[in-house]
């Protein structure tokens, strides 16, 4: 049976930090405000206690595991980090479109993420983060051009279900234009999520000289 909580719960942390990354670069800088009159000392008051810092995975991602930004390619981000001191690297997408049926079903934000993880010899591992509850033992499925590939959904995420296609998956999207997943939530609402791949080869291409 597969198991992909623990991975997917630190994908989580990983891809939000990461996603954080380019906003944080490009927040202009704070304007300046006009300097004021001096005004007279007041009695100094007692200084409030200081916060204790914020433990748990959530930290340690802020912290050493942050993920470092190695390019932009196209559509694709290539990213780096070493949660726990063991070195991942990734390339990570949104979709350019995402449609419901019935249409305007809410949800939250979907994505694929490509990972290559040394220290567990895995190598550019496919996952979708569809952003609602998949339908309890249902499968997905990701469309690359003409070939069809079958996703294992556990929870809000999907894997490719035959692991032995995992290479053939990946040589597909390097040399395709889109993938089109498909999916039903826990409330039989359809999902199609489609995937520029513009920049995906670059991208995997980094990640790979990064995790040797």
């Amino acid at each position: 049976m597969h198991s992909h909580r623990p991975w997917r719960l630190m994908a989580s942390l990983l891809v939000a930090a990461a996603f954080a990354v380019p906003a944080m670069a490009q927040q202009p800088p704070a304007a300046s405000a006009p300097a004021a009159a001096p005004a007279a000392p007041a009695p100094a008051a007692p200084k409030p206690p200081r916060p204790k810092p914020v433990a748990g995975p959530a930290a340690a991602v802020a912290g050493a595991a942050k993920p470092t930004l190695l390019g932009q390619y196209g559509d694709w981000g290539a990213y780096t980090a070493s949660p726990g001191g063991k070195k991942i690297c990734f390339a990570i997408a949104r979709p350019t479109s995402s449609a419901t049926d019935p249409p305007g079903k809410p949800r939250n934000p979907s994505y694929m993420f490509i990972s290559s993880r040394p220290a567990e010899k895995v190598i550019n591992e496919v996952s979708i983060v569809i952003g609602y509850s998949f339908k309890p033992s249902s499968e997905a499925t990701a469309e690359v051009g003409s070939a069809s590939f079958a996703l294992y959904t556990q929870q809000d995420g999907a894997w490719i279900k035959n692991a032995q296609e995992e290479a053939h998956v990946i040589d597909a999207m390097r040399a395709g234009q889109s993938a089109i997943v498909k999916g039903v939530s826990s409330k039989g609402t359809k999902s199609i999520d489609t995937f520029s791949l513009k920049g995906l080869s670059q991208a995997l291409d980094r990640t790979d000289q990064e995790c040797k």
